[in-house]
């Protein structure tokens, strides 16, 4: 049976972007190697609207009892939590954006970050229900951050993941690429050669 593995991107730089080449080169890989079935999700070319107090409100009613228009608010992140779960592997290629992420996957994590849903609330605090996945980073970089204060992203992807079950995190990072032609050329394959060995071991 395929692995089936859910790609989401988030550059607004399209096919300039250096996330979108990492993403690019991690689907050009798992197609060659075979036994892996890719979906791409896109969440630049098919945003979603910030999160808003109709849409929460939609979530919280019984489906039964939705209007129409809270029906098709719901099916948002419906649509989007079915994707996820349907999935063995979650490949997130992330840009940095002042520090932090795209707001465009932000508002895909609010979508699937739901109570009841991906995690559920209990008396020794929040457990993931997700449980079993594993998550593939795949960060760029202009400067370099990994592993300094400066680096607030991954953490924070982390943190979302782990609030929905998903401990199992590898993290691939091409940083730097800003600094020089040299210093891109080789971050880039460093980071091209570490996506092959992940993609051998899916």
């Amino acid at each position: 049976m395929a692995t089936r593995t859910l790609l989401v991107t988030s550059s607004v730089l399209g096919e300039n972007g250096q996330s979108n080449a990492l993403a690019n080169h991690f689907q050009q890989q798992a197609t060659a190697r075979g036994g892996v079935e890719v979906s791409h999700r896109d969440v630049v070319a098919n945003a979603l609207p910030h999160l808003d107090i109709e849409e929460l409100g939609a979530w919280q009613t019984p489906a039964d009892e939705r209007s129409d228009a809270q029906k098709a608010l719901a099916a948002r992140s419906d649509e989007l939590l079915a994707e996820l779960r349907s999935h063995d592997v979650l490949v997130l290629a992330v840009p940095m954006y002042n520090l932090g992420i795209p707001s465009q996957l932000k508002a895909w994590f609010d979508r699937v970050l739901r109570a009841g849903e991906t995690f559920r609330y209990t008396e020794t605090g929040p457990q993931g229900l997700l449980e079993g996945k594993r998550a593939i980073i795949l960060a760029a970089r202009g400067g370099q951050y990994a592993g300094t204060e400066f680096d607030s992203q991954t953490p924070h992807l982390k943190t979302m993941l782990g609030l929905m079950g998903i401990s199992d995190v590898d993290v691939v990072f091409a940083e730097g690429l800003n600094m020089g032609d040299a210093q891109r050329d080789s971050a880039l394959k460093e980071a091209f050669q570490a996506i092959d060995q992940l993609v051998d071991g899916l």
